[in-house]
């Protein structure tokens, strides 16, 4: 006969957090965020220590390179997507590794002979201003121009014009030539008064770009997430399939960490990946496993070698796993579980193994909740999704902006590898949907603002650090009623209604 566990699971949103006495020194300037991404032994420290606990989840629609520098600017880690060929992925990886080292590869270029209407497309697309004109359209053709928004006015030109009769042309740049380090870019930058300068190989080829926005990057971003080269912290997602072919290329590409990519983590197709890693690179490549949703399955994994495991299975905001399947757990009590075995297998074997919550945080409190609950850090889709920086496309539907977010087992990803269970290369059915999420500007404005408010509600508990907050926290379980009495509730809101 079928296990029962009659007492049933719970969400983030059946709990709160009793306030605890804070002193004069709980002010939210004063509150640490750095939380360890890779398993440790007692007495020493993680490899990689994030300065905020948010990491991006691996997904088409979420976490591509722009992300991923712009989430480890801010101090967190974006984990690629690898639902796509391992050269695309790879190549996003070392874009992304390459920015920090100040010689930015162009990902915004345009042939000679296309038009201001594509010139504007591109911009729409990519946010960026300045786009590299080369003979073939490539990021490493030949230069022949640059166009700026000063090269231009949309309201007294033609969008049929031709690039070539608006750009500045090569003749009228200054560049550089590959070999330049970046202190000698940046005093031609100023030297010249520019705000960017390209650096070209000895044929005239598109290297790269060095900002002069940039120059002073680290003393405006104090929490960016750098490697011993100065560069961005970047991670990417791997598949238990072709992991002996991906992972050779995303290191070779200078990736930190991988994540394996599965719906469910407790299997021998996880066992076998990580037993690979370890044979092949021993303890140099830092390998996060998942997901899992109780004790057993985070001991399995923390036993294979896991360097951090993922909980939560069907939370996710386009997951229909569970409805689909009918497995799963609610996402608070399989963290509060899952944690508790973390710091058991810790008393018991020296070892740190983190966890990362994935799923089920629809509100910014609920990522206070899921630290003070035992989390290291949680991984977030729909959240990063709403941003600028992810790789979606922003529309308009009815006058309001919103991104496209589609989950990795919707007919639109096709990510079989996700959910592979050993049988046939294909998704036989869906385990995700297609969906809007609310635009909502740039990932470094909301960022700030999701943390201050986490940082805040830790000064409420008594607690300066992640650690201190899972050890003061108090939570209780809150009744149906209790949570509509937690929202606005017995009042006409002004924004719902007409009345001026």
């Amino acid at each position: 006969m079928a296990k029962f566990i009659n007492e049933p699971s719970h969400t983030f949103n059946e709990y709160l957090l009793i306030p605890g006495y804070s002193s004069s020194e709980c002010i939210p300037a004063n509150v640490s965020l750095k939380t360890p991404l890779v398993r440790y032994k007692k007495g020493e420290t993680s490899a990689i220590t994030m300065n905020i606990p948010m990491v991006s989840a691996i997904m088409q629609s979420v976490s591509g390179d722009r992300l991923a520098v712009a989430l480890a600017t801010e101090g967190g880690v974006s984990f690629i997507y690898g639902s796509q060929s391992i050269e695309d992925q790879a190549a996003m990886v070392k874009r992304a590794k390459d920015h920090k080292a100040g010689f930015v590869v162009s990902d915004s270029n345009i042939r000679p002979d296309a038009t201001l209407a594509e010139v504007i497309a591109l911009k729409e697309k990519t946010g960026h201003s300045t786009v590299a004109v080369t003979d073939d359209g490539t990021a490493d053709g030949k230069l022949v121009g640059i166009v700026t928004s000063r090269d231009y006015r949309v309201s007294r030109m033609d969008k049929d014009t031709k690039v070539s009769e608006f750009m500045t042309p090569f003749d009228k740049l200054v560049t550089a030539k590959v070999g330049t380090t970046l202190k000698e870019a940046n005093d031609i930058i100023w030297d010249n008064k520019l705000n960017s300068l390209p650096i070209i190989t000895e044929d005239q080829k598109l290297y790269a770009f060095v900002f002069r926005k940039d120059y002073d990057s680290h003393k405006q971003n104090p929490n960016e997430l750098l490697d011993k080269q100065k560069r961005y912290v970047v991670g990417a997602g791997i598949n238990t399939r072709d992991y002996a072919e991906r992972i050779p290329a995303l290191i070779e590409a200078g990736v930190d960490v991988v994540c394996i990519d599965s719906s469910e983590g407790f299997s021998e197709w996880q066992e076998r990946t990580i037993k690979w890693v370890r044979d092949n690179y021993g303890d140099s490549v830092k390998i996060g496993a998942g997901n899992v949703v109780d004790a057993a399955g985070f001991r399995f994994l923390a036993d294979c070698g896991a360097d951090f495991i993922k909980v939560g299975i069907g939370g996710g905001s386009i997951c229909i796993t569970r409805e689909t399947k009918g497995i799963g757990r609610g996402q608070a009590t399989a963290l509060i579980e899952v944690c508790a075995e973390r710091d058991k297998y810790f008393e018991e074997t020296g070892i740190y193994v983190p966890v990362c919550s994935d799923g089920g945080i629809v509100y910014d409190h609920h990522i206070t909740l899921s630290l003070a609950m035992g989390a290291d850090f949680v991984m977030l889709g729909r959240y990063f999704a709403r941003f600028d920086e992810s790789p979606s496309n922003k529309v308009s539907i009815g006058g309001t902006y919103y991104k496209e977010y589609w989950g990795e087992g919707s007919a639109r990803a096709r990510n079989w590898q996700r959910y592979d269970l050993g049988g046939d290369k294909k998704l036989s059915f869906e385990e995700g949907v297609d969906s809007y999420v609310p635009y909502a500007g740039s990932l470094k404005d909301n960022v700030a603002m999701t943390l201050a408010k986490v940082k805040s509600t830790m000064c409420n508990c008594g607690a300066l650090t992640i650690p201190e907050l899972q050890e003061k926290a108090t939570l209780t379980l809150v009744s149906a009623t209790s949570i509509v009495e937690g929202g606005a509730h017995d009042v006409i809101q002004k924004d719902k209604t007409s009345l001026k």
